[in-house]
């Protein structure tokens, strides 16, 4: 049992398995930033250069055709997503799938806020996708790639119809970089710079297909847009948005920052190697967990296991015997036991999830360092269950 699991010796050389922000790159140094353009307009000439320098190697990296625009947000993923919303929907019906919190939260907008008069949820609870078959493409779709606290993906895009007449709206944020998205299945996808790359907080992505453009230009919403919703003006979309004219002021520190992820990525190899060292941070979990006596994927389908935010459940009967309220005190304590011992920060699952754990696989996160805190885990479970349970327990 796990409760003998010895205290291991050897701690991840970077213990950081936070969902947000991530880890910074392998080697990543305050030396990276060194060509930040600071004190300067971030309107001027090489102020622009930078931003444009990241919506290109963006493209290079992901492979995102040549004739959808990039555009650099605010607000992080959820300024894109927004933004997106307000701008696009209601031209016709809407399907919103969700099976996680942020999926849902987008729901509430579209019900609560917007108000849409023709909407169907197709809701699934954690650890498990909608029937993705009950979609209907004569309608918008919109949709998480992976859901960042369930830890569950879709596994890729044939569900999505080629000659759909409706948009598809993908939040990529905890999949863009780590896995690959059929570019031709998806009319818009956003995320933010903290996630796959490691970058900072506060700055979204919005990429639009030509078939998304054509909606904003022939849509007008009947609702007011604030400044930052405004893609369009008099009828056209803003192109120097998919240039490098932010809506608002970005920070030329997060650019620069966000440009040296990118750059590594190219040096890595690109997309795949990106997705390879993902990947490859889930198989070692997933080799663990096929012999862990306390813990299980969330994802109840192997095939929709996240390669980035890895959800772990308990599945130790003595645990599972607790109350949701008494397994959310073990969850905390456990995670602020790894914590406290430096084997793994930010590891507890998210607030409104399944108790249990949460590691961050995306590319940054050596595949060493997921290997060194699989013990730690172990080893803290039992220390935990001991002192929660008492020793017999174990």
């Amino acid at each position: 049992m796990a409760s003998s699991a010895s205290r291991p010796s050897r701690r991840p050389n970077t213990p950081l398995f936070s969902s947000g922000p991530c880890a910074k790159r392998p080697g990543w140094s305050l030396d990276a930033l060194d060509g930040a353009l600071l004190g300067r307009s971030h309107r001027s000439k090489p102020g622009k250069a930078k931003l444009k320098e990241v919506i290109d190697l963006t493209r290079a990296v992901l492979g995102i055709p040549g004739d959808y625009r990039i555009g650099i947000v605010p607000a992080s993923d959820t300024g894109a997503v927004e933004m997106a919303l307000w701008s696009m929907l209601g031209a016709r019906g809407v399907d919103m799938l969700a099976w996680e919190s942020f999926g849902k939260e987008w729901v509430t907008d579209v019900a609560k806020q917007l108000k849409l008069p023709d909407v169907r949820n197709l809701i699934a609870p954690y650890g498990e996708l909608p029937d993705l078959s009950a979609v209907d493409f004569s309608r918008d779709v919109v949709f998480t790639w992976n859901g960042t606290t369930a830890g569950v993906r879709v596994a890729d895009g044939d569900w999505i119809a080629d000659d759909r007449e409706g948009l598809t709206i993908c939040d990529a944020t905890s999949a863009a970089f780590a896995m690959a998205l059929p570019w031709h299945k998806i009319d818009v996808a956003t995320w933010s710079w903290q996630k796959v790359l490691g970058g900072e907080a506060a700055h979204g992505m919005l990429v639009l297909s030509p078939r998304a453009v054509e909606r904003l230009e022939s849509f007008q919403p009947d609702r007011p847009l604030p400044k930052i919703f405004r893609l369009t003006k008099n009828g056209k979309l803003i192109e120097g948005i998919f240039e490098g004219d932010t809506i608002n002021t970005p920070s030329m520190l997060c650019v620069e920052d966000a440009i040296d992820g990118l750059r590594w990525a190219l040096s890595l190899g690109g997309l795949t190697q990106l997705i390879r060292r993902s990947e490859q941070n889930l198989r070692i979990v997933a080799e663990w967990e096929e012999t862990s006596p306390w813990a299980g994927f969330l994802a109840k389908d192997p095939a929709n296991r996240s390669c980035t935010s890895i959800c772990l459940r308990f599945t130790d009967p003595d645990v599972t015997a607790l109350t949701e309220e008494a397994q959310a005190a073990f969850a905390k304590k456990l995670s602020a036991l790894l914590e406290k011992e430096e084997a793994a920060f930010d590891a507890g699952s998210y607030r409104d999830a399944p108790p249990g754990l949460r590691l961050w696989g995306g590319a940054t996160v050596e595949n060493e360092d997921m290997e060194a805190v699989l013990p730690w885990l172990d080893w803290a479970f039992a220390t935990v269950k001991a002192e929660v349970l008492g020793p017999k327990q174990g």
